[in-house]
């Protein structure tokens, strides 16, 4: 076990401890530290450590799966962690089953397979998620529609999307669209060129440019998306 050349200690009631510094982890870590919060990695790859350590409250060089080496590093004491671990399935779990032994709350982990989600729901993880499965669902569905941007909620039965209005609904309020009534899909927001967001209502007029906000069922959405 060794720590980075840059040592700053880290408030584990508001800091968060991320095991794994690949892709995944480091944009969580990333963003983290840009929403003002501190961040202590744990990493294996000695290069990894390196690259990282000036961008990070604190980086160490040690070995996750080893029980005895979280404690040491005072991983128990952390509300919040976040296994980004993706290479190896052993480790993966073996990390998560480690947090969970030393009391950690809240930890969100990473699956690369329905079983493997399975296995980290069982021994402790709160959160699972499958960044590359959700990625390639999500392309899929911007693809093959008017979709702009779109975020799935319950499993692939909710969701709600960025879009443009369809031909049909450009220059007509909600209300004359119709689009509640005939899709049974929710516009929640919308925002005209240069113009902030702004919640929608009935009497919202939607131009050619401007992007709309929608929540819905999946399926409907991808109807009303789907339109010319």
């Amino acid at each position: 076990m060794r720590g980075e050349r840059r040592r700053r200690a880290v408030t584990s009631s508001s800091g968060v401890l991320i095991v794994g510094l690949g892709r995944f982890g480091s944009a969580t870590a990333r963003s983290l530290m840009q929403m003002g919060r501190e961040v202590m990695a744990i990493e294996t790859n000695p290069e990894l450590v390196q690259e990282w350590s000036p961008k990070l409250t604190h980086v160490v060089e040690a070995d996750a799966t080893h029980l005895d080496v979280l404690r040491q590093l005072g991983a128990g004491e952390f509300s919040t962690a976040v296994v980004g671990i993706g290479s190896s399935i052993e480790a993966s779990v073996l990390t998560t089953a480690n947090l969970t032994d030393l009391g950690v709350e809240k930890i969100w982990a990473k699956a690369i397979s329905e079983a493997h989600g399975k296995i980290l729901r069982r021994i402790g993880a709160e959160h699972v998620l499958y960044p590359e499965t959700e990625a390639g669902d999500r392309v899929a569905h911007l693809m093959n529609s008017r979709m702009l941007d779109y975020i799935d909620f319950d499993d692939g039965h909710f969701a709600v999307v960025k879009m443009r209005p369809p031909e049909e609904a450009k220059g007509l309020t909600l209300a004359e669209a119709r689009i509640r009534d005939t899709y049974g899909v929710t516009v929640v927001g919308i925002k005209a060129p240069g113009k902030d967001f702004t919640y929608a209502d009935m009497d919202t007029r939607m131009g050619s440019q401007d992007v709309l906000i929608v929540a819905g069922h999946v399926d409907k959405l991808r109807r009303f998306a789907g339109r010319p």
